[in-house]
């Protein structure tokens, strides 16, 4: 393993957020109706920057420097990697929210555990130090809290969590949306190569590189009714947001040898049958893709539906697991954090 290197392991925020007055949700836009100035004054605290973009009537994505950034008319994602000062976004966001008359109901912070923790900017030197940070953050009224790190049977992969809701949030609204977050680690040589660009590639934009990844890894396979955004990076590295009517998915990787590290995660509902008998198969797509040595899989879930379907997806690709734990969070519902390790060597 590296002593250094770049952080693939992302940190998340989502915030929900409400309004009392429909006619300063501008159209049910709500916070989709934040200026593109605004957006930038956020990610600069987070030390991140947009580098492609794709919308449809639902919410807007975008493909960041360091990972991505979703926003929905009441509710946002950010997700980054590297030393990104992520929890720095939350201020901003609550204050320009306000000035559209949104206010903060619920937030969500997870992350796995970092490569390279001695690395990590204040406020993510620890859990703890981010806890606090939380603590002190979010506003007063959002007065149910709980702080876990739901542990496995793999050394380097736990799962952080925090949430804080109010009174009436307590059992979310969307109670139906269902969150996958997989990370894998040791990533097969060869298919960690497909995301370098070539020597002498690199008189090419990160959008049109970023297009040729995503056909000859199969990415563009693993959901093809969603709409791509993608951008390679130089010298390596891909990102990836894909949008299909309001659910979303994304891919991160960092496939250097000693720290490769790719992230999939994905959306959808329990009463959607497609959303439910197309998860098996997506996943083993996305997971094929990199084929890993280890991965950990967090399922974000108010029933208990969903989870079971990830073995299921993964032990036919060689793929054992070898740890399972779970835990319920005010509003969001439970979370099953498993743990899948190769039977290669």
């Amino acid at each position: 393993m590296a002593t250094s290197g770049f952080e693939g392991f992302e940190k998340r925020l989502e915030l929900h957020f409400f309004g009392d007055d429909p006619a300063m949700m501008g159209n049910n836009l709500g916070l989709r109706l934040l200026d593109f100035e605004s957006l930038e004054q956020v990610l600069s605290a987070v030390q991140c920057t947009v580098v492609s973009a794709v919308a449809n009537q639902y919410f807007d994505a975008y493909v960041l420097s360091e990972s991505s950034l979703f926003v929905y008319p009441t509710k946002i994602i950010i997700k980054t990697c590297g030393t990104t000062q992520l929890l720095k976004s939350i201020r901003p966001l609550i204050h320009h929210a306000c000035n559209l008359g949104l206010s903060l109901c619920s937030c969500r912070y997870t992350r796995g555990t970092f490569i390279f923790p001695k690395a990590q900017p204040s406020p993510h030197t620890s859990f703890k130090e981010e806890v606090l940070y939380l603590e002190d953050t979010v506003p007063d009224n959002l007065c149910y809290r709980k702080a876990s790190v739901m542990p496995s049977k793999i050394a380097n992969h736990s799962w952080h969590v925090f949430t804080a809701c109010d009174e009436s949030h307590i059992i979310p609204d969307d109670r139906d949306i269902y969150t996958v977050e997989v990370c894998m680690t040791d990533l097969d040589r060869a298919s960690a190569r497909k995301f370098f660009l070539p020597p002498g590639g690199g008189n090419k934009s990160g959008d049109v590189a970023g297009k040729e990844m995503t056909k000859i890894t199969g990415i563009g396979e693993i959901n093809p009714r969603a709409m791509i955004c993608d951008f390679a990076f130089d010298p390596c590295g891909y990102s990836m947001n894909g949008i299909h009517n309001d659910r979303y998915s994304t891919i991160h990787v960092t496939p250097e040898d000693g720290f490769s590290y790719a992230s999939f995660e994905c959306v959808g509902s329990i009463f959607d049958d497609d959303d439910i008998e197309n998860l098996v198969g997506t996943l083993r797509r996305a997971v094929q893709v990199f084929r890993p040595a280890s991965l950990s899989v967090s399922t974000t879930c108010a029933s208990h539906e969903v989870w079971p379907r990830v073995a299921r997806a993964l032990e036919p690709l060689g793929l054992k697991c070898r740890s399972c734990a779970a835990d319920e969070f005010p509003s969001a519902g439970s979370i099953v954090f498993q743990t899948f390790t190769a039977r290669r060597k």
